[in-house]
């Protein structure tokens, strides 16, 4: 089994769009970096996506660590400063779609967001 999951910074106070807005970028920024067998099984088993959060840019940036050594597609993102936060912040990290159980090795242990 496939999913992606979208990891956010909650210290930042996003507006619910802007926060739409980061996860929609990250989501689409790494299906580009996905294998073509992987992103044809995860779009077969219905896109499972999972947001969860994280408290800081730190905690952002261990992920990404974690997921270029376990090799696993991902995204971080970091805006421009044109609406609500300083140019160069980095918002949100999508990881996959890959396997759950590899992907579970970085995010398994967050909270989903709500």
């Amino acid at each position: 089994m496939y999913k992606q999951m979208i990891v956010v910074r909650t210290d930042l106070k996003m507006s619910k769009g802007k926060l739409a807005a980061q996860c929609s970028h990250a989501a689409v920024s790494v299906v580009e970096k996905v294998d073509k067998k992987i992103l044809a099984g995860w779009k077969k088993e219905g896109q499972k996506k999972v947001v969860v959060k994280v408290k800081g840019e730190g905690e952002l940036s261990e992920l990404k660590a974690k997921c270029e050594k376990l090799k696993l597609p991902c995204s971080l993102i970091i805006d421009a400063g044109l609406t609500e936060l300083k140019p160069g912040t980095s918002t949100v990290l999508a990881i996959g779609p890959d396997n759950e159980e590899k992907i579970n090795k970085v995010t398994g242990s967050l909270a989903l967001l709500k």
